[in-house]
């Protein structure tokens, strides 16, 4: 009984595609009561090479995240990635205002993911979407969540405008 804050928090809304951020919202309304309240947290839209380069640090650490979606497809559907012979590529897509990881052939390539009964082949310099990270602006989130029928009632940036809390 009584109100529930939803709390869906850490940019993470960020890493879906627009349809799948719009069928989320919807469905998220469709359980929520009217007097519920939805607390998001969203990264904001910064400097471009920042992004990029938060995304392709000297250290390599963002890279072996990224090579590591085909470790565990090594490990959980029996494929026979070879890690080393794909790049990591971090790019600022500014037409959806997201940071995009890739991973990029280094040579000519035959993939078999055995649990899928699937063969894949990569040409040289192929590359692969492996993740998102969309940012925002305070507008764009407001209209967006208005289209999925949800009332801004608050806004609150972090210092520095790097994050935004919406409500």
């Amino acid at each position: 009984d009584g109100t529930r804050l939803f709390a869906f928090l850490g940019g993470t809304i960020g890493n879906l595609d627009p349809s799948q951020r719009r069928e989320f919202l919807i469905q998220l309304g469709k359980v929520m009561a009217l007097d519920d309240r939805l607390l998001l947290g969203t990264d904001l839209v910064k400097d471009r090479t920042r992004l990029v380069t938060a995304y392709d640090d000297d250290a390599g650490v963002t890279a072996e995240f990224n090579r590591n979606v085909l470790r565990v497809l090594n490990r959980e559907l029996g494929a026979n990635f070879e890690l080393a012979r794909f790049e990591h590529v971090a790019r600022w897509n500014e037409t959806d205002q997201r940071i995009e990881m890739w991973l990029r052939s280094t040579g000519d390539q035959r993939i078999t993911v055995a649990d899928l009964d699937l063969e894949l082949t990569f040409g040289s310099g192929e590359e692969m979407l492996t993740e998102i990270s969309t940012k925002f602006s305070p507008e764009a989130l407001g209209a967006e969540l208005n289209e999925c029928g949800f009332v801004v009632e608050s806004m609150w940036p972090s210092d520095g405008d790097e994050f935004l809390l919406t409500m």
